[in-house]
């Protein structure tokens, strides 16, 4: 997803990226891009709406996945507040 970290994306593009999906941990999906050999990574924010927040290749995708599960939350609710605001 070249280009778009920090932007939100509809789920249906994020995951059309992709050749598959997960859910690592809740609210945090991992999207493989064979194509380009690198894996999306996004908080989900709602039912529709994804928060692109990096991509990583498959040497480092744990890393990556182990330093964002404990921000999930946070970084939902950051989102949440301001979209009311």
């Amino acid at each position: 997803m070249d280009g778009i970290k920090g932007r939100i994306v509809s789920k249906a593009d994020f995951l059309k990226q992709g050749d598959y999906a997960k859910e690592e941990y809740e609210g945090l999906i991992v999207c493989a891009d064979s194509k380009k050999g690198l894996y999306n990574l996004g908080i989900q924010l709602d039912e529709d709406r994804i928060l692109v927040v990096g991509e990583s290749r498959d040497t480092d995708v744990h890393e990556k996945i182990n330093q964002l599960a404990p921000k999930i939350r946070e970084i939902q609710n950051q989102y949440i507040l301001d979209d009311r605001i």
